[in-house]
């Protein structure tokens, strides 16, 4: 999948568009809900920063997921990292060339039902 084609699905299934609020980064997007709440991060980094010796840049983008999920995953399936830049417990890093579209789907609706707005967080 490209990010072009990532993108496109977030506007089809969310009606959402990714902003740019990083004033020296043009190139990572973040896709919110109306409330603001971020439910994916959009960038283009190092293959080094996923644990490879390539220093070739790539299409990631990070969604949040229940940590069984992540722990289920990030490392096993092709494509699925714990989370660059981000909390490792509830977010993962999917390198968008690597993983298959179903796999980024299915995530990306988890990572938009978990960051909703009123969405109760255990104590």
């Amino acid at each position: 999948m490209t990010r072009e084609e990532f993108e496109k699905i977030v506007l089809d299934r969310f009606g959402v568009r990714a902003d740019y609020p990083f004033e020296d980064d043009l190139v990572t997007g973040v896709f919110r809900h109306e409330g603001g709440r971020w439910f994916a991060l959009a960038m283009n980094i190092s293959e080094k920063k996923l644990g490879k010796s390539n220093d070739a840049k790539t299409d990631v983008v990070n969604l949040k997921c229940a940590p069984e999920v992540i722990e289920s995953l990030a490392g096993v399936e092709v494509g699925i990292y714990r989370a660059y830049h981000m909390n490792k417990t509830h977010w993962l890093t999917l390198s968008l060339s690597e993983c298959d579209s179903d796999t980024v789907i299915w995530l990306l609706d988890i990572s938009y039902d978990l960051t909703r707005a009123g969405k109760r967080r255990k104590a």
